[in-house]
């Protein structure tokens, strides 16, 4: 069977509900953190803080995620994926309203430690119900739900660029937007997959990890190895969003002078973007496989964040951060399916590995960047992002050449760099 066959059978009609159930879980886990993001610079002028000190107090949310993220697992078999997702999705919301109307630097902080942390346990139960319907569908859709976590992470970046531009009471905006998505995530309950997690199984399409193709469970050293590249990949996606979230909105009103609304646009560029990305995403893996698709990310990604460091400029910045969000659109659902079905670990422990380790990006960024920009610049400091795109360029065998097809499909390396994303105009008609 062709992967074209395979993406035009009809899935079962409680797979059809539960992806709405699903993508309406990645919705509002987008929005509800994107809200805090362009308020950033008023709550860091409010405080007296400096880069390294807001740095510091951004690296509490992945620390957050850190210490909490590998009880996720545990959770999810206990309690179900869907259960778990909903809760922590609410409880993160509490955590995104203290930390905008912290008084202090501590209650920042804390606020964003606890959002972070609710954040990554909601993070694991929504891929680990998204894994579930996929194997349903018997093709890749994962991308598509991370495509709708931009919508709402866009949504969200929109709805609080406009209430700083209005100036919008924090505590107001973060209230109301809350109460929304978190009613948004305990409706989406009614559709989704009822029962407990499955137990593990063989998956029907035997994983192709690293190269040669491999169908037997690889040695200690093979796995773990393969395991960490798979985390860098991750990582290095979660590198370059931190970016876009924690710094755009300062680089582009205080070294480059651009309006509260303005400042806040580089990260809805990357999110935006990295929507178009997602969107294009399961079909160009289908055709392509994960490797060739990483790789031409990562390229992406250095070139554009690079020109745009380089040539430094309002509209040039709001481009790079787009290029940047197009670049790594596919890499953090690439590694979480390339983890959850590597062979020598059951069922969603990879998946939960990566996702948990993916989150020492998203803390090691922001007070490096931090203490660069007070050592140096902001600007100096923001090279994190192409050197992103460079470790993904070089991480990326370790993905599969093709996540579907059969092996009288076209060969795996098909493609060129330059040919996978002109997929896209093709790719649009297919959503």
């Amino acid at each position: 069977m062709t992967s074209m066959t395979a993406s035009l059978q009809r899935p079962p009609r409680e797979a059809a509900r539960a992806r709405v159930g699903v993508a309406m879980l990645f919705f509002t886990n987008g929005a509800i953190f994107a809200n805090l993001l362009p308020r950033y610079p008023e709550i860091k002028a409010g405080l007296h803080l400096t880069n390294a000190a807001f740095g510091l107090a951004v690296a509490a949310f992945p620390l957050g995620a850190l210490l909490a993220g590998l009880t996720a697992g545990m959770l999810v078999r206990r309690f179900r994926s869907a259960r778990v997702a909903i809760v922590a999705a609410v409880l993160s919301a509490v955590g995104i309203l203290i930390a905008g109307v912290a008084p202090a630097w501590i209650a920042l902080a804390g606020g964003l430690f606890l959002a972070g942390a609710m954040d990554s346990i909601t993070d694991v139960a929504q891929n680990s119900h998204g894994l579930r319907v996929q194997r349903l569908y018997q093709r890749s859709i994962l991308n598509s739900f991370h495509a709708v976590w931009s919508v709402g992470a866009v949504l969200g970046g929109l709805l609080g660029a406009a209430a700083a531009q209005l100036a919008v009471p924090v505590a107001l905006q973060l209230t109301g937007s809350g109460v929304l998505f978190s009613l948004m995530a305990v409706a989406a309950n009614r559709f989704l997959l009822p029962g407990a997690e499955p137990a593990d199984f063989e998956p029907a399409v035997a994983p192709d990890v690293g190269s040669p193709r491999s169908r037997h469970r690889p040695d200690l050293i093979a796995r773990y190895g393969v395991l960490a590249a798979l985390v860098l990949i991750a990582a290095s996606g979660a590198v370059v969003e931190d970016a876009g979230s924690s710094w755009s909105a300062i680089y582009l009103s205080g070294s480059l002078g651009a309006s509260a609304f303005v400042a806040g646009v580089g990260f809805i560029a990357l999110q935006g973007m990295q929507f178009v990305g997602r969107i294009c995403g399961d079909r160009l893996v289908d055709r392509f496989g994960q490797r060739p698709v990483a790789r031409t990310g990562g390229l992406v990604v250095l070139a554009g964040m690079g020109v745009a460091l380089t040539v430094p400029s309002v509209a040039g910045t709001v481009v790079g951060f787009g290029l940047a969000g197009l670049g790594v659109a596919t890499l953090i659902p690439a590694a979480m399916h390339a983890a959850d079905e590597l062979p020598g670990f059951r069922r969603g422990t990879g998946l939960t590995i990566v996702s948990w380790l993916l989150r020492v990006g998203f803390l090691v960024s922001p007070p490096v960047v931090g203490a660069i920009a007070d050592a140096s610049s902001l600007r100096l400091g923001l090279l994190v992002v192409p050197v992103a795109g460079l470790l993904v360029v070089v991480s990326s065998p370790v993905l599969s050449g093709r996540v579907t097809g059969s092996a009288d499909d076209e060969p795996e390396d098909q493609s060129a760099a330059g040919h996978v994303f002109s997929e896209c105009a093709e790719c649009q008609t297919a959503v």
